[in-house]
């Protein structure tokens, strides 16, 4: 009998000699291996982020968008522009296959790859739609444990809650709680336990993905690959399910195997590294921030050349596909007045047509608060079904600080009593009953009902933004960049003042050898500070001395100031003691 043919992808397995960081002359990095490429300096590189101040660097024309070739059927979604690596290293022979036809099946894991995966990736999930149930977890890779309230969070959380498409494709994120780290309560031997929370939250990055299937009752399949992490890498992640995910639906299960294989090779991530990460063919040339609240600019990045988004991944920035400035276009005069309700924590619902649209606008407002710590909550994508929404979605005032991303019109009805409403993404089309036209969402725009800004904008820059959004690709993410700068400089700036005044409360040296407990800063007084700023002023362009004084009487009420206070003592202290105590 004749044997039956099978279409194959060569894609061979690469399991690195090296382990730990990318340190010392006799670490063997991933492009060093290849015959075509050497690797950049950059990839032995571990040196943190310096303090920040805001460059004034003439941008660099962008060779192409920060995400390739490969385009998303729904989203215009782009792989990065990688190094590729030699055949046979990173992916395996593997048959075309259909993933959803059938049960997933397991694969074998050793348990300390799991713990060496699990610092960067806790998991590999898929979801697929059950007719009675809704989304349900089919699959965990490697296995697990996660509550029975944690699997159907991230099942809901990795479905669009409506219609995007007949076929296609679409990448979003999103957080939930933290529910099972410490629990053992039901789990099964087999699954592998978590290593410690940093911020009692998991984050989702998702690939859904919907064909035409006649077999089904529906018409279609729907499935979402899901990367689980604990860690708030958005840019990194996204690009690996966005690579991994139609693979996935091409090879299945053991396409999850290769990839938890790449991952489980890679250095032990740590503060500010820069390192050349392979996964699936590629080299990722990634660098991490030196905390969860530093700011990664592109004219302070360590990867010792010019950053191109092309080649290059700040870790913890929102992605750069679509262009952002694309998603905030109806917004675009009022991004002043929205950094300025994110800096003083007034809750932002956010509300957009696609889970896409709406995680992409959330991570990057929550970019734009570095360096100052992160007041509450934010949720990329927040569903209905998700356990914290009577906590968070009810009839009191919303929590300081929330920022919610929805794209469920439900949310409109339940949150009038919001201040702030920012709708991204395009226009949603009318959707038809009859010959009446529905019209899903309010217009894409920015509503407020309380704030009133206190700073002027820049309308030199606006009126380079709003040009290049009629520009190409290229050059509204250079766009975008530069908007992104601007803000962050703005964020400094908005400091500067403290800092000024809290210099004057570290204790002298004096002091420090003659007077018992003095290795902390002084009291804060607010009295104090406002003396310093009549007398010296702020770099950012308040409207006026009155709004100037405002606006920081605010800010002082503000838990973010709490946080960043209390971050700055302890600064301050540990540095007095490692050089006065002894």
């Amino acid at each position: 009998m004749e044997a039956t043919k099978t279409e194959e992808q060569d894609i061979g397995l690469l399991y690195l000699a090296r382990s730990g960081s990318f340190t010392g002359s006799s670490t063997e990095t991933i492009a060093s291996r290849l015959p075509t490429r050497q690797p950049s300096p950059a990839a032995e590189s571990h040196a943190p982020i310096d303090a920040i101040n805001p460059l004034q660097v003439p941008p660099s024309p962008i060779k192409s968008p920060s995400l390739s070739n490969v385009r998303d059927t729904h989203s215009g979604l782009r792989m990065p522009t990688v190094a590729p690596l030699a055949r046979s290293r990173t992916l395996s022979h593997l048959p075309i296959s259909d993933p959803a036809s059938s049960e997933p099946v397991g694969f074998e894991f050793e348990p300390d790859r799991a713990l060496r995966m699990s610092q960067w990736v806790l998991a590999f999930i898929i979801v697929n739609f059950d007719l009675e149930l809704g989304p349900v977890v089919r699959g965990v890779h490697p296995p697990l444990y996660l509550t029975p309230a944690e699997k159907e969070n991230i099942a809901f959380s990795s479905f669009p809650d409506s219609l995007q498409f007949e076929q296609g494709s679409q990448i979003h994120s999103f957080r939930i709680q933290d529910l099972g780290a410490s629990s053992t309560e039901g789990r099964p031997d087999h699954s592998h336990s978590r290593l410690d929370n940093i911020d009692g939250y998991l984050y989702g990055y998702s690939h859904f993905s919907q064909k035409r299937d006649n077999t089904s009752k529906r018409g279609y399949q729907q499935t979402s690959v899901v990367l689980l992490s604990h860690l708030q890498y958005p840019a990194l992640f996204t690009t690996l399910i966005m690579r991994l995910g139609p693979l996935f639906h091409t090879h299945g299960v053991p396409m999850l195997e290769t990839a938890c294989h790449n991952i489980a090779n890679w250095c032990s991530p740590s503060p500010g590294l820069t390192a050349e990460l392979g996964f699936l063919g590629s080299v990722l040339h990634v660098e991490l921030p030196v905390t969860a609240d530093t700011q990664q600019l592109t004219e302070t990045t360590s990867f010792r050349e010019k950053f191109d988004p092309a080649l290059h991944l700040l870790s913890s920035i929102a992605p750069l596909d679509p262009p952002p400035i694309s998603i905030f276009e109806a917004s675009l005069s009022h991004l002043w007045s929205i950094w300025e309700c994110l800096i003083l924590c007034e809750p932002i619902l956010v509300f957009g047509s696609s889970p896409a649209a709406t995680s992409q606008a959330v991570w990057w407002l929550r970019d734009l608060l570095r360096p100052i710590p992160l007041a509450y909550d934010f949720r990329p994508y927040f569903t209905i079904h998700d356990k914290d929404y009577s906590l968070l979605v009810n009839k009191l005032p919303p929590k300081a600080g929330l920022i919610l991303g929805v794209t469920n019109p439900f949310f409109l009805k339940s949150c009038t009593h919001w201040p702030h409403i920012l709708s991204v993404g395009r226009q949603a089309s009318p959707r038809r009953q009859g010959n009446t036209p529905i019209i899903v969402g309010p217009p894409p725009g920015w509503s407020t009902k309380t704030h009133r800004r206190y700073i002027s904008k820049d309308r030199q820059l606006l009126k380079a933004i709003e040009k290049a959004c009629q520009a190409t690709d290229r050059d509204r993410i250079q766009a975008s960049l530069d908007l992104r700068r601007h803000f962050c400089s703005r964020t400094n700036a908005m400091l500067v003042p403290l800092n000024r005044y809290l210099n004057t409360l570290i204790p002298s040296p004096t002091e420090c050898t003659t007077v018992p407990g003095s290795l902390r800063l002084k009291h804060f007084n607010s009295a104090d500070l406002f003396s310093s700023l009549k007398a010296n002023g702020a770099p950012l362009p308040f409207k006026s001395t009155a709004k100037r004084r405002d606006f920081y009487e605010r800010w002082l009420k503000t838990p973010a100031f709490g946080l960043w206070l209390a971050h700055q003592e302890e600064v301050v202290q540990k540095t007095l003691q490692e050089k006065w105590a002894s």
